[in-house]
């Protein structure tokens, strides 16, 4: 027995509610259960409960034992003065308030429903990758589906306090915000915040000096990483890039990254950071005004063609410096694009709709992730092998959400397909 399951079957009102009585006999009336807290203070409020002849307006605090209200020492807490009800599985004290006036107590140790609790208890001690994995197929597709609706702007509201914290950080500059973001996606999953750190030491203004010569944009980006690191290469070109480089971080007294900061070991080369890099210096070479540009951007293919780059010669043959290889095509793939689209585009006109009331923006976000393809992850696979294949990146993101909030935290009460499961 938990507090977490004593306070679904509270919200719900899943007890055997015949008769109910406080453990001094008095009968009760449950008129209204009260709004859940999840944050400090009484479990939840504004309740509404009629004990004997006197209906009383206030908190309920829930316990697995009543003599955990002692262990919290919520009995020298004033926020626990105005509790007219402590809801429990195991009566095994007398409880009083900070003034000395006794608590009216009811336990629920002989009414809950034996079929409830058993189907939480198999959720709750599952270990398989999802509590539900032997079951959710037996929940139909319309639950399913708009439960996967609310996760998705669950996971977008998530969302929102980052950026919004970023962009009074930068001054309510939205591009300024959106760089930040839209480093941090490039570097992907291991080097996101080595990324996110070179944005950051390195200001848009600079950048924008520099903008129209490609060799200089490279030359700011490569030495804030500190890949060029004071090194002499053997190749001319990165000797130049840190020559330059060198003038440049005297001019605007900048002070570089640390080098070993940046993941290379076990990545496909189109990933290692000297490309992300090299590209990111792309994008930001031949972009003016970048986000205004995606505010304007209304079909799929517009926001294609903005991240659309193509490198330097120099990087058509090198996946490294020094190091010389067969001449490849390293603009930005379809599915990176897709990438940042999903993880900082689509947050970015969501917040900004959100942000200054207008829906426009926020709705244009949710179409993108309808348009954009499922992501291809080890989570959405194993989603898919169990029947529940995403249609759109609206219902990969959902499931991402769905997994790593929900199931991986056995958040199954809170959850509408664990709801349905324990109560059938």
């Amino acid at each position: 027995m938990n507090e977490d399951f004593l306070s679904y079957l509270w919200k719900f009102r899943l007890y055997k509610n015949e008769k109910l009585q406080t453990t001094k006999g008095e009968a009760i009336e449950v008129l209204q259960t009260g709004e859940q807290n999840h944050q400090a203070g009484p479990d939840f409020f504004n309740a509404k409960i009629k004990i004997g002849d006197t209906i009383w307006a206030g908190n309920v605090e829930i316990h697995t034992t009543a003599s955990d209200w002692l262990k919290h020492q919520h009995q020298k807490d004033e926020a626990y003065d105005n509790v007219i009800l402590h809801l429990v599985y195991e009566p095994d004290t007398a409880i009083k308030r900070k003034d000395g006036t006794p608590i009216p107590t009811l336990s629920l140790f002989k009414r809950i429903p034996p079929m409830i609790y058993q189907n939480f208890l198999y959720l709750n001690s599952s270990k398989d990758w999802i509590p539900c994995q032997d079951q959710i197929t037996q929940i139909d597709s319309f639950t399913i589906s708009t439960w996967l609706d609310r996760l998705l702007i669950e996971r977008l509201e998530r969302k929102i306090n980052p950026i919004l914290q970023a962009l009074q950080e930068n001054q309510n500059s939205w591009e300024t915000t959106f760089y930040y973001f839209l480093a941090r996606t490039f570097g992907g999953k291991v080097n996101s915040a080595p990324f996110q750190l070179l944005a950051k030491s390195l200001p848009m203004e600079v950048l924008a000096k520099h903008k129209n010569q490609l060799f200089q944009v490279e030359a700011l980006l490569f030495g804030q990483s500190g890949l060029l690191d004071n090194k002499t290469f053997e190749e001319d070109y990165p000797n130049a890039l840190r020559k330059e480089y060198d003038f440049l971080q005297k001019k605007f007294k900048l002070t570089p990254l640390q080098g070993h900061s940046w993941k290379f070991a076990r990545m496909r080369p189109p990933n290692l950071p000297t490309i992300r890099i090299a590209q990111f210096a792309t994008l930001i070479h031949q972009s003016s005004s970048l986000f205004s540009k995606v505010l304007t951007a209304q079909k799929l293919e517009d926001f294609h063609q903005l991240f659309h780059v193509e490198l330097s010669d120099y990087w058509l043959t090198h996946y490294v410096f020094d190091k010389a290889s067969k001449q490849r095509n390293k603009s930005l793939g379809k599915s990176t694009i897709n990438s940042i689209l999903i993880n900082t585009v689509v947050p970015m006109l969501f917040v900004y709709g959100k942000k200054r009331g207008e829906s426009d923006f926020s709705d244009r976000a949710l179409k993108l992730l309808e348009e954009l393809p499922a992501e291809k992850n080890s989570i959405i696979e194993k989603w898919t092998a169990l029947g529940i294949k995403p249609k759109n990146a609206f219902e990969s993101q959902a499931l991402l959400q769905l997994k790593n909030e929900y199931c991986s935290e056995k958040r199954c009460l809170e959850c509408v397909v664990g709801n349905k499961l324990v109560r059938r």
